[in-house]
């Protein structure tokens, strides 16, 4: 930079003094020879009238000999070359030896009085000034006076050199005086800039500083670009945040356009009961991990609009912009009738897929009608999202199995598309899907996906295990790709996770203020240790044996009776079906038994809230619980253990995990659990118990780094990275198939 600014500076100056000194030397000549020539022709003035007295007389005698002598005293002047008289007519009255022959009485005939003229001699350049006198008792005559001039020229060298000489001498002591400026404002520079990068203050305010001059604020701004931009390939690698995963959208994926489709919409509007409309945040994982990316990556979300109010607030194109707080992407709400929805939803989803997907035990039923009813609501998905799509290769996530059909309708409508689906539940041995009437069809539309994500490898497996024995497809095990009619599907494990740090702490308060909340709202003491479970109200949560197990810990430590409450979050989930109607009767009769068993009238052991709780008080009954409990008996991942971890800034509670929970894999340091196993659950609530602190907060701590580095942010930015991969993977195969056919 120093030696930048010194060529820009120094050979500029040079460059300038040299225009100068070519055009300004001939100049200065000029104006010293006038200067020199008036100076001398003044002298010849001067001389001429102390020749008057003298000179007429002697004129007049004719005396050459006195014209001799006394112009020799005259000429003793070093200067005055000679002097020459004439007549009027042009005759040579008297003229002195040195007089040149260039100049006679005829070559200055026709000069005028007083003038003066440079005539050029052997000896050098010779100024002639000529008088005439008209004396009044004497004919007139012409006085020549000649000055040797090459005086003039030795002055003008010596001039020239010692401007010359000057100018040279102020150039360098001028360009050192800038450099040496320069020099002390680049160090100074070099010194605030340094201490803003050590500081990091460029990044805060790229015009702030000590000095706020241009090239500043220029340097700190490309600082802070620089800055921003190798943060973002960081938060790319190790730290995922909402910037990195728009990264990677622009730079891995071109910025497309992102469309999710799922089937629970993020955002319900419902009426409340004096008929005003509020928004609710349904209760599930799948929302969990997906709206902060929506949030992030903007585009549309196409969801079955299920709240009461939900026609009530779109637009003419079944619109709505959320969130309502802060709008950054489109729902596209998608409406189903009562019999679409039995069939679909409540039938062959969550009677047929959900239960057969998840080992508890549920027998799952398979309807025909309801898997007609299943293809039809996938084509109209299907319809929705290719009108939706503003251009013919989109990038389309699906979500879980409720549309097993929709990769294949829409490869059919948009075959460009890049397609991606996200299994969220488990995905079960090749056996136990053998069951499915329609497994090959579902498997058959599913490879028309780029992508299939799961939570574990494990899932991924079966998946492969269920299509070598069911499908006629090439699958390579190594690279966990499947070919069927041509296109390449691509398996792989992403375990799903939630946003860090999760937003709704910033409206909670500490942790001692939300213990005190919880309690006094739930009526527990303040002395009793605080369980928590949070679930929907599904079979394959493990909520009565959760139950069972704290009812035997309180049976073989009866010291704890009145020293231990488990507060039980259960939020109703497909109520219409048989099976969870008699799974809610099971529990509210287990928690009846159980608090009439041990209860007194200060304390219960089991606190059940059977309803719906939005984001923000479940994250403070996280952080107001000691221990939380998450026994289920089947899950692909379980956000609940996450969201509990990422809750605890103060790095302090127990996670009690179940090991058939996908979350097992990651979140090691928990105390992990085999739900089925209630004597081993029991035990596990009373280490909790007994655990000192300083386990306690090794082990969250090591959860919580588990958590914040394996966010949502990547685990979406993996899949679109792969999805970036796969999309140019097609351009350049596309682009060497027109080549071959040129």
């Amino acid at each position: 930079m120093f030696r930048s600014l010194v060529t820009r500076t120094v050979l500029p100056l040079l460059l300038a003094a040299g225009v100068v000194a070519y055009f300004g030397l001939p100049y200065i000549d000029r104006l010293l020879t006038e200067w020199f020539r008036s100076d001398v022709q003044l002298r010849a003035r001067l001389l001429m009238s102390s020749m008057d007295e003298s000179l007429p007389t002697l004129i007049a005698k004719g005396d050459q000999q006195g014209l001799r002598r006394y112009t020799a005293k005259i000429i003793a002047d070093q200067r005055v070359l000679g002097i020459l008289i004439c007549l009027p007519h042009g005759g040579t009255v008297f003229k002195t030896e040195l007089v040149p022959t260039a100049v006679s009485c005829e070559s200055t005939a026709d000069l005028t009085d007083g003038e003066s003229v440079a005539r050029r001699a052997p000896m050098g350049s010779v100024l002639v000034s000529v008088f005439d006198q008209k004396p009044s008792d004497q004919p007139p005559y012409r006085v020549a006076i000649l000055y040797d001039l090459s005086f003039v020229d030795s002055r003008q060298s010596t001039a020239r050199d010692y401007m010359l000489a000057f100018g040279g001498i102020s150039l360098v002591i001028l360009a050192l005086f800038l450099v040496l400026a320069a020099w002390l404002v680049v160090r100074r520079w070099a010194k605030i800039l340094i201490g803003d990068i050590r500081g990091r203050r460029f990044f805060d305010n790229a015009e702030s500083g000590p000095l706020s001059l241009p090239i500043l604020r220029q340097v700190r701004k490309v600082l802070s670009e620089m800055e921003e931009t190798q943060r973002l390939e960081i938060d790319y690698r190790e730290n995922w945040t909402p910037q990195a995963l728009q990264l990677v959208v622009r730079d891995q994926l071109h910025s497309p356009q992102m469309i999710v489709v799922s089937n629970r919409e993020p955002y319900a509007h419902e009426f409340d009961d004096h008929g005003a409309i509020e928004v609710r945040v349904p209760a599930s994982g799948m929302v969990t991990a997906l709206e902060p990316v929506m949030r992030a990556c903007s585009g549309t979300w196409v969801a079955h609009g299920s709240g009461t109010a939900d026609r009530e607030t779109v637009d003419r194109s079944d619109h709505v912009r959320v969130p309502p707080d802060d709008p950054s992407y489109t729902l596209r709400r998608v409406w189903l009738s009562e019999s679409e929805e039995q069939g679909f939803y409540y039938g062959l989803s969550n009677e047929g897929l959900w239960p057969l997907c998840h080992l508890a035990y549920v027998r799952p039923t398979f309807r025909a009608e309801d898997w007609v009813v299943y293809q039809s609501v996938n084509r109209k998905f299907a319809d929705i999202v290719a009108q939706e799509a503003q251009s013919d290769n989109p990038v389309i996530l699906i979500q879980d199995f409720h549309f097993a059909m929709l990769p294949g309708y829409l490869r059919a409508r948009r075959p460009k598309a890049t397609i991606m689906l996200f299994w969220h539940i488990p995905w079960p041995n090749a056996e136990t899907f053998g069951v499915c009437p329609w497994k090959r069809e579902m498997l058959s539309h599913l490879l028309m996906a780029d992508i299939l994500g799961f939570h574990t490898l494990y899932h991924c497996q079966n998946f492969l295990a269920a299509l070598d024995r069911f499908i006629e497809c090439q699958v390579d095990h190594e690279r966990m790709t499947v070919a069927l009619q041509g296109h390449i599907c691509h398996v792989a494990a992403y375990p799903i996770s939630i946003e860090w740090p999760p937003r709704w702490l910033k409206a909670l308060p500490d942790i001692q203020q939300s213990r005190r909340a919880v309690r006094e709202r739930f009526g527990i003491a303040e002395h009793v240790t605080l369980g928590l479970g949070v679930e929907r109200w599904d079979f394959t949560k493990g909520v009565i044996e959760r139950c069972l197990a704290l009812e035997l810990l309180l049976e073989q430590n009866p010291r704890l009776r009145g020293q231990v409450t488990l507060l039980q979050i259960a939020a109703p989930s497909r109520s219409k079906l048989p099976a969870y109607q008699a799974l809610q009767r099971a529990t509210l009769a287990e928690v009846e038994r159980i608090n009439a068993r041990f209860a007194t009238a200060e304390w219960k052991p089991i606190v059940l809230i059977g309803k719906h709780q939005p984001p923000e008080q479940v994250f403070e009954l996280y952080r107001a619980a000691d221990f939380c409990i998450v026994n289920s008996l089947h899950d692909g991942m379980n956000l609940v253990a996450k969201e509990f971890v990422a809750a605890r800034d103060d790095e302090d509670g127990v996670l009690i995990l179940s090991t058939f929970a996908g979350a097992a894999r990651e979140l090691v340091e928990a105390l992990l659990v085999n739900p089925f196993d209630v004597a081993e659950t029991a035990a596990a609530i009373r280490r909790a118990l007994e655990m000192p602190r300083e386990q306690r907060l090794l082990r969250m701590q090591l959860m919580r780094r588990t958590i914040k580095e394996n966010n949502v942010y990547r685990w979406a930015g993996r899949m679109l990275t792969d999805a970036g991969r796969i999309r140019q993977r097609q351009a350049l195969s596309m682009g060497q198939d027109v080549l071959s056919l040129t």
